[in-house]
């Protein structure tokens, strides 16, 4: 089994900057993407940002010029530093890691999810 355990939400200011961490640990012989994702209330799960073993990334438009996606793989952790937050920002943000196991057999595994709040 493979567990997700997120941290660094809260409540922060238009304009402001949050960080939030993501770390891997149990099973995993070797993790391929990681990414962040939210949801806001009414709203669908929506992609935020995504970043391979290569360091490859991918954002979402709403994002772009304002997070950041980075990962310590030897750490298993992945990173979103939120930079300028807006009120539409605001959402529960999931982190998910594609994890293969010894018989490289892979899985996708999802966090719990923090809290971010942005206010106007």
């Amino acid at each position: 089994q493979v567990q997700l355990a997120e941290s660094g939400g809260g409540l922060v200011q238009a304009g402001g900057s949050l960080r939030l961490s993501c770390a891997a640990s149990g099973s995993c012989f070797s993790i391929n993407t990681m990414g962040w994702y939210r949801q806001a209330p009414g709203n669908q799960r929506e992609l935020v940002a995504a970043i391979t073993s290569g360091g490859s990334t991918d954002y979402a438009d709403s994002v772009k010029g304002r997070f950041t996606i980075s990962r310590d793989n030897a750490k298993n952790t992945v990173y979103l530093q939120m930079n300028s937050l807006k009120p539409e920002d605001t959402a529960v943000y999931y982190c998910n890691a594609r994890c293969r196991d010894r018989y490289l057999v892979e899985r996708l595994y999802w966090g719990q999810g923090t809290q971010v709040t942005v206010s106007s």
